[in-house]
């Protein structure tokens, strides 16, 4: 693993769980990570919920650009999270592969996002701060 591992947070369209993973790893992580995200079928916009409850803590993601993982960023990667177990994925990782498991938050308002956002910092203070 490289002096600053990149970790690539995965999800389905990039518009909640990866981002939200990424932003609160940035956040907690400080310079310690470079941290990424990426979607399969990339949405438009990123969840104003999941921005409003990253905004709480004062990361401004509203205007992070939703975009497609591609065979390069899996083999950049030193930490592939994907937040939805069995992604179909590209091509192989290079790096350590984790399968974290929570919902797609797309219809969810800020009040129910609130808790899966504790719960992703939870598994990052856990699984990636502690190494």
């Amino acid at each position: 693993m490289s002096a600053t591992p990149t970790v690539l947070f995965i999800c389905q369209h990039n518009a909640g769980r990866s981002q939200l993973g990424a932003a609160l790893l940035r956040h907690l992580g400080s310079d310690r990570f470079n941290a990424t995200s990426a979607g399969l079928a990339p949405a438009d916009v990123v969840n104003p919920a999941v921005a409003a409850t990253v905004a709480e803590l004062g990361v401004d993601i509203s205007g992070n650009v939703p975009r497609a993982v591609t065979p390069a960023d899996l083999d950049e990667a030193d930490i592939v999270v994907l937040m939805k177990p069995g992604l179909a994925l590209p091509s192989t990782p290079r790096g350590e592969v984790l399968e974290w498991s929570f919902p797609n938050p797309e219809s969810w308002d800020s009040a129910a996002v609130r808790p899966m956002r504790e719960a992703v910092a939870a598994r990052i203070q856990a699984e990636l701060l502690t190494r």
